[in-house]
């Protein structure tokens, strides 16, 4: 067999590792690549072949303790031969010391677990159809941006600027909006168009019911209908309401860690990307 050679992904790679992870099934982001790669440019490798790109994997350093795993990916073609576990191998190098946080499918939690892996939660891929609600929830600044970090570090236990900034940008095909409370931000929920329909993440909020509003406000402002949420299993009240209004459960994840584990609060109803956490 030919040379297998690790390269570092570029921002155009993205487009094609993205176009795999749709053909799996997972219906990435209209402009999730420039937010994934804007976490951390280094973060995302690439397996090839005589030159021919056969697998990918990220491994995002969203700070200097704390890393997310994503997007593993390998050609069918290519599938059984250790490609894939070696650029695994390859790619978790870059977290150096750092905790890795991953979403994996059940099916592969005993491979995860062998890598030292643990664990942690299920997060549940909900969709359905929501009528999007009439809001007058303004769509998030710049400005706004503090207020809106700690309130993603205080949901997640986590600590992600160069991300965040990037997830929250204003976009033709991305929006945030906010929920203020006594003149201060309580929530904050993105909504994304996506190859099919959208999806809403995160959604930060102190209420399920809260959560639900910006759900269909966030919905509204991009004048979507059908929509995709991936709900931490702490967040049942929140996933409860989803299914009440008719939303189905696609799949179930994994949420592992190996090292410490990220401490999410009570106000985390949906997480951003399964893919960067």
């Amino acid at each position: 067999m030919s040379a297998i050679t690790f390269h570092t992904a570029q921002l155009a790679d993205l487009a094609q590792v993205l176009d795999w992870a749709a053909q799996e099934g997972w219906n990435p982001g209209l402009e999730d690549a420039e937010a994934f790669h804007a976490a951390d440019q280094n973060g995302f490798f690439l397996a090839k072949r005589d030159g021919q790109t056969v697998a990918a994997i990220s491994v995002v350093n969203h700070n200097d303790s704390f890393a997310f795993l994503g997007l593993y990916l390998c050609l069918p073609e290519f599938r059984g031969r250790g490609i894939g576990f070696a650029l695994w191998q390859h790619a978790l190098k870059h977290a150096g010391q750092r905790s890795i946080g991953l979403d994996g499918v059940p099916a592969q939690e005993a491979n995860y677990a062998r890598s030292g892996f643990v664990f942690s939660g299920r997060t549940l891929r909900l969709s359905g159809q929501v009528k999007p609600g009439l809001s007058d929830y303004p769509t998030a600044t710049s400005a706004d941006y503090p207020e809106l970090e700690k309130l993603d570090v205080a949901a997640n236990g986590l600590l992600r600027p160069r991300f965040l900034r990037s997830w929250l940008e204003t976009r033709p095909t991305r929006k945030t909006i906010v929920l203020r409370q006594g003149g201060a931000i309580s929530g904050f929920a993105t909504a994304r168009i996506c190859r099919a329909g959208c999806k809403i993440g995160p959604i930060v909020a102190t209420s399920a019911e809260d959560a639900y509003r910006l759900a269909r406000a966030a919905a509204g402002v991009l004048e979507q209908d059908r929509v995709v949420i991936d709900v931490p299993d702490t967040a049942a009240s929140f996933a409860a309401l989803l299914r009440q209004d008719g939303f189905t459960n696609d799949f179930s994840t994994a949420r592992m860690f190996r090292g410490p584990a990220l401490k999410s609060g009570a106000t985390l109803q949906a997480v951003a990307s399964l893919e960067l956490g």
